[in-house]
């Protein structure tokens, strides 16, 4: 085509989802719903002790059992590769070695697994394996390791710029505070499952992958078989959050038993196991030093990270992400140090490094502008900055400030208690609290193929890419995106998701899913366009629809693919979305309970694709700040090295009860330099800041700091005030 034309029928209308009958009705098939002949069942087994070797094994009692076909532990399993060096870095793509040593590195790390012809029967005799250990003393603490006991993780989680020791000493006033964030676990709705079938050296997987692609590389090197030897379907996830980016251990042990039994195997994670078994939030501890003239400009920032991982895998939340870039501080120094324990590896969760750095940034940026007696709004606005301090490259466009402004005015903020522990509604301690919101809004290499089929003048449009719907509404902006470059009333358009057959997209992960879906099936849309006017030998410019190119062309079915990725000028700025989050919080003056009364997310985050998805995405970001903020944590029984909380009785998340007025407001925006049609990520924006604005609420409340998430009564009514408030 001489000349592309942006669309903008279905683009931005908040349109129902394109799936929602098919889930509503039960038709949506998810990983552990596929009806495969012959399935059986298998039930994985977990160590009980944090550290030693598993010495004995006694399997009798289990194989007599009616059904049960096999018991796998790491005397009989298939070899799978194992990492070269001592620490397996994860990603996405890492191999998951399972059964493959008596070496146990975590209370609840798989050692077995039954398979049978039901899943009662895999569930029954699962508890009649008997294991004996030779212990070894286990290690869960770490909070006070020093650089003797620690490591930095790599080069790239490190920087620093000018002289932080100079900066300080200029500053008339400083900060110097330590935040804790605990360990956090994932609970999707759907829990991990997998479905397994064998044919021959080829292996079929149903699964939910936030990733498809990365998931076949996982499964093919841990079996070192040719990736194309490995089908992975996943159309729908209920929910991920980050812990479905990679085939875990859990695939790998479905997958084995589907081999050594000859038979399709399905086993799913129990809702105690996603406590051992699936990835969690690390526990951090954050020292952030901040200083500053009179006048609110920053000297100096330091943010250091103290973090776990696991003895045998390494990952590590980047929590100085935003404080390197967010602010103009011209001397910063960010450090990301880890210390091995015997706990079950980390690893991402959603808005890994940005959700809980922010809450530590922005916490220490309020108790700033408390010393500086200064609005924390006018703070954030005094130290803005056009260009990123960390790289020197411009933002591609950075609206912060009008998210600041626009949602103060919006929110009420000049009503807020200047002085903390002022306000009172009845028994009701009334406060206030600002953040600021940043997150890296990348484009991954995405492709898709557009398949067309004409039946007379009417025209149908089929969508095809391994790309994933999580929950976040990438079946509909797909079709509205298609339905528009294509010419199309959406209802015209089909999508087809989660099969490794299909395309290469990026998967949904890291803020880049809809830009990178959505440019990839504009380049394909525009590619069966083209290949259609030469087709039909007819000049583009004359505007002739799909069904009269085909109709010139003699066609009744034509398909094509198209793919999008970042461009030169990409590399050459910063690319971000951004918001603010205001918060009330209301805190009864005796319990030391906290109310959530209302909350208020601005964002700029380019073209909003669909706005009623887009809030659907921002409000559970709000959500789940919310657990962040006054519920979520785990804890450890030091003894045993394994987690009290292991269900959802005693690991609280929010319910309606625990919501209220919510408000989501997305700035108008273009950034082509993003992408070609300018949209960016908003899934991880909604949690960033939120656990900071609750917590500075909470201290415009009360007029104590809360330093250690989550914030509980008992907490609360244990912290002193702030020196210099009087109880009132």
């Amino acid at each position: 085509m001489n000349k592309i034309q942006e669309p903008k029928a279905a683009i931005g209308q908040a349109i129902d989802r394109v799936e929602g009958r098919l889930k509503v009705t039960g038709r949506a098939k998810y990983a552990s719903e596929f009806p495969v002949e012959g399935v059986v069942y298998a039930q994985g087994l977990n160590s009980t002790v944090a550290k030693g070797r598993i010495t004995r094994i006694d399997t009798a009692e289990a194989e007599r059992q009616p059904g049960v076909m096999k018991v796998i532990t790491h005397q009989n399993a298939l070899k799978l590769a194992t990492p070269d060096e001592k620490l397996l870095k994860l990603d996405t793509k890492a191999i998951a070695p399972v059964l493959q040593s008596p070496e146990i590195h975590w209370y609840g790390e798989f050692v077995g697994v039954v398979v049978a012809e039901t899943f009662e029967q895999a569930q029954h005799a699962a508890r009649l394996v008997k294991f004996e250990y030779e212990k070894d003393e286990h290690r869960t603490e770490y909070k006070d390791a020093g650089e003797d006991d620690s490591y930095a993780p790599s080069e790239d989680m490190q920087h620093r710029r000018g002289d932080v020791e100079a900066g300080m000493a200029k500053a008339d006033a400083r900060v110097e505070v330590t935040y804790r964030t605990p360990v956090e676990h994932h609970h999707p709705m759907e829990l991990h499952a997998v479905i397994a079938e064998w044919d021959g050296e080829k292996l079929k997987v149903y699964m939910p992958a936030q990733m498809v692609n990365d998931a076949t590389i996982g499964i093919s090197d841990t079996f070192q078989i040719p990736k194309e030897n490995v089908h992975v379907i996943s159309p729908f996830l209920g929910g991920g959050f980050g812990s479905k980016l990679q085939a875990q251990e859990h695939v790998m042990l479905g997958a084995m038993a589907a081999k050594m039994v000859d038979r399709p195997v399905q086993l799913t994670v129990t809702r105690q196991q996603m406590f051992t078994n699936t990835g969690l939030r690390q526990e951090n501890f954050q020292r952030m030093q901040l200083g500053a003239t009179r006048d609110g400009k920053l000297t100096a920032l330091v943010h250091d990270t103290l973090s776990h991982t696991s003895t045998e895998k390494e990952y590590q939340e980047p929590c100085g992400a935003a404080s390197k870039m967010l602010y103009q501080a011209p001397n910063a120094r960010i450090t990301h140090r880890l210390v091995p324990i015997n706990l079950p590896y980390p690893w991402a969760m959603r808005a890994p490094g940005e959700a809980t750095g922010a809450y530590a940034l922005e916490c220490a940026l309020d108790e700033l502008a408390w010393k500086l007696n200064m609005d924390p709004v006018e703070l954030r606005i005094i130290n803005d900055t056009q260009v990123d301090p960390s790289n020197d490259k411009p933002f591609s466009s950075r609206l912060l400030n009008e998210c600041l402004r626009i949602g103060a005015k919006r929110f009420g903020w000049d009503e807020r208690p200047k002085e903390p522990r002022s306000r009172r509604e009845g028994n009701w301690l009334v406060g206030y609290g600002v953040s600021s919101a940043s997150r890296a809004a990348p484009l991954q290499k995405s492709a898709a193929k557009i398949i067309l089929e004409r039946d007379g003048d009417n025209l149908q449009a089929t969508v095809q890419t391994d790309a994933t719907d999580i929950g976040t509404g990438s079946y509909t902006i797909i079709a509205q995106t298609a339905a528009d470059y294509l010419g199309l009333p959406v209802e015209r358009v089909a999508v087809e998701l989660g099969n490794s057959d299909f395309p290469t997209s990026a998967g949904s992960g890291g803020s880049w899913g809809a830009a990178s879906f959505t440019n990839g099936v504009r380049s394909a849309c525009l590619n069966i366009t083209d290949t259609l006017v030469t087709l039909a030998g007819h000049d583009s410019t004359q505007g002739d629809d799909l069904v009269t190119l085909m109709k010139k062309a003699d066609l009744t079915r034509h398909e094509a693919e198209g793919s999008a990725s970042p461009t030169e000028e990409f590399d050459d700025y910063s690319v971000y979305s951004f918001g603010a989050n205001f918060a009330e919080v209301w805190v009864d003056a005796d319990t030391g309970m906290s109310r959530l009364k209302r909350i208020l997310s601005v964002g700029s985050a380019g073209t909003i694709l669909n706005p009623k998805t887009a809030y659907s995405q921002v409000l559970g970001g709000l959500v789940m700040g919310l657990g962040m903020t006054f519920m979520e944590q785990s804890k450890v029984e030091p003894n045993h090295g394994n987690f009290i909380t292991r269900s959802l009785s005693d690991y609280h998340v929010p319910v309606n009860l625990d919501l209220a007025d919510i408000q989501v407001v997305f700035l108008p925006e273009e950034d082509k330099i993003a992408n070609p049609m300018g949209v960016k990520g908003i899934g991880e924006l909604g949690i960033v800041g939120v656990a900071s604005a609750l917590a500075n609420a909470v201290f415009n409340a009360t007029g104590k700091r809360m330093r250690d998430l989550p914030i509980t009564p008992e907490k609360l009514i244990a912290t002193e005030l702030e020196p210099g408030l009087a109880r009132k």
